[in-house]
């Protein structure tokens, strides 16, 4: 556990100041029997202490973990843009650091696991930690989270004001929800400072939690109910992006089909509104939605779908192809619903990309359920699919079922992972001529990493004129997860961008003070830090300088 220097935790930080505590002017009054005396300078240098924390929050350097999914990738993403606004230096190397800032998920054990061991280590090298993300934001009473600062996942916008606690020793927990007039937000303001992992990517949070209770899932316990963004936000964060540079946005919750349910509108109007906003040659890819909610906007969706500008890629998880295992994970819908989205799309949308997820000995999984799942796949080999073994999570009621046995699932994990590495999806795509946008380096470094109408993945030289731009390739070789593409020799580039991408590492966002605010809650962290200071400067000269005796304000000509 890591040493404090305050016995209690400080819930927030308004509690640094307790109404016990003399206000400036009961200081003030104390003081007036305050006689003056001078000092010989020596004295002054020799015998005076500083009154002031040796640590000065904002200068120390910090590293940033993040686990899970792309929305966790976007918290990070605005939690290290504030850090860094506000003088903090983020590094890439955690042994230089002084602070871990850990983002942590809470979708399965081994993810938990990690963060656990991350906090352990970081102890052991005497660091201090901030804990992020859903673990500690539904668990917050854990015991190897005791004593340490907690930022929740409604509350990103404060890391500064914890990480600049947590310099100075003290422990502070932060896990209220944003409500307006009672009604829950969507979270944090889009328009903060942020750092994005790769310069052409903006990932933008449409909204947060679902309409959902799957009986095996604690990011809900995290994430709560749905609660989405206004369209003229959304808009304006993606018109941003695109101003700093950005080719390509990820639309990300834990269900973009349920968006707006919640504020009186829905996804295609959402959709049709960003698409207005995207440059040519740019493009927008829809993150993760369930069944359900997108069955209501199967029309709207293939024509969103097959617009030149979006990717032709849809995630869809079915988790189970029984319906009496999707019962038990209460998922709101039976497989003939699932079928019936893939069915549709795949007529309306040629060659769309559906990705999926199964998850493996769900309890009360019979192998006849295990077989129709098999079936599922063999049906429609599903170029992009993530299989989970099922890991039972504290606190959620699957957790309670009868289990199936450990070696059960490991053995369904394996056979299903047999079936999907058996066939190529993209063998049948060798000779094709396809136009692509590139936007990263491969993770062997050796070459660019493009994604073609259908999100599908395709390697091409590392040429430094290739990245941020849509290019004209020949597809010569397949695997299975990937194309290769020689570039045409007579094509030239095509640059979406409106503007030159930021520097990796740069600040998006970084905006300027609304002159007609008069408080501090509109700054932002790098603003905040310089109104911090001024108010401590203040608070110093208000408690340690003398008050003149009456007679003195003549001699200064103050009559």
């Amino acid at each position: 556990i890591m040493a404090s220097t305050c016995d209690s935790l400080i819930e927030d930080i308004e509690d640094m100041v307790s109404f016990s505590d003399p206000t400036p002017q009961e200081r003030q009054s104390i003081r007036k029997s305050i006689i003056p005396r001078s000092r010989k300078k020596k004295e002054l240098m020799c015998n005076e202490e500083l009154q002031a924390d040796s640590l000065i929050p904002g200068t120390q350097k910090i590293w940033m973990k993040t686990w899970g999914c792309s929305h966790n990738s976007s918290d990070g993403e605005y939690m290290a843009g504030q850090l860094a606004a506000s003088g903090y230096k983020m590094t890439d190397d955690p042994t230089e650091a002084d602070l871990w800032l850990l983002n942590s998920c809470t979708v399965k054990n081994p993810a938990e696991d990690h963060f656990r061991n991350s906090i352990k280590k970081a102890q052991e090298q005497e660091k201090k930690v901030v804990v992020a993300g859903c673990v500690p934001q539904a668990q917050p009473r854990m015991d190897y989270l005791k004593g340490l600062s907690i930022i929740g996942v409604q509350q990103i916008d404060r890391v500064v004001e914890v990480v600049d606690e947590a310099v100075k020793g003290h422990s502070v927990r932060l896990l209220g929800q944003k409500k307006d007039g009672g009604r829950r937000l969507g979270g944090a303001r889009l328009d903060l400072p942020k750092i994005r992992r790769n310069p052409l990517i903006e990932i933008i949070s449409i909204n947060t939690g679902c309409l959902n209770a799957c009986t095996y899932c604690k990011t809900k316990h995290a994430r709560g109910d749905l609660a989405s963004y206004p369209i003229e936000e959304l808009v304006e964060r993606a018109r941003q992006s695109f101003q700093e540079g950005v080719c390509e946005i990820w639309l990300t919750s834990e269900d973009t089909g349920a968006y707006g349910r919640d504020i009186g509108t829905d996804l295609p109007t959402l959709l049709w509104r960003l698409v207005e906003e995207i440059p040519e040659g740019a493009m927008l890819r829809l993150g993760m939605t369930n069944p359900p909610y997108i069955l209501e906007h199967l029309e709207e969706m293939a024509k969103i779908l097959n617009h030149p500008r979006v990717y032709a890629f849809l995630h869809v998880p079915v988790q189970s192809a029984s319906d009496s295992v999707l019962m038990d994970m209460k998922r709101e819908y039976c497989i003939d619903d699932f079928k019936r989205v893939v069915d549709f799309l795949k007529e309306r949308v040629p060659g769309v990309t559906i990705a999926t997820d199964i998850i493996c000995g769900f309890p009360g999984e019979t192998e006849e359920d295990f077989q129709e799942t098999i079936d599922l796949v063999k049906c429609y080999r599903f170029p992009s699919l993530f299989i989970n073994q099922f890991y039972p999570r504290p606190g959620t009621p699957a957790a309670k079922m009868e289990q199936v046995p450990a070696h059960v699932k490991k053995q369904r994990t394996k056979e299903l992972s047999q079936l999907f590495h058996s066939y190529n999806p993209y063998d049948h795509k060798v000779g094709e001529r396809q136009h692509v946008l590139v936007t990263e380096e491969s993770f062997d470094a050796q070459y660019y990493v493009s994604h073609n109408k259908f999100y599908e993945q395709v390697l091409v030289p590392k040429r430094a004129e290739f990245k941020g731009k849509m290019i004209e390739v020949d597809i010569y070789e397949a695997g299975k997860h990937f194309m290769r593409g020689q570039p045409v020799e007579d094509s030239k580039p095509f640059t979406p961008s409106i503007a030159a991408p930021l520097q990796k590492g740069e600040v998006s966002g970084l905006m300027q003070v609304n002159t007609h605010t008069h408080t501090h809650a509109h700054m932002y962290p790098y603003q905040m830090i310089q109104y911090k200071i001024l108010l401590a400067v203040m608070y110093s000269l208000l408690f340690f300088w003398p008050i003149p005796k009456e007679d003195e304000f003549f001699r200064y000509g103050m009559n």
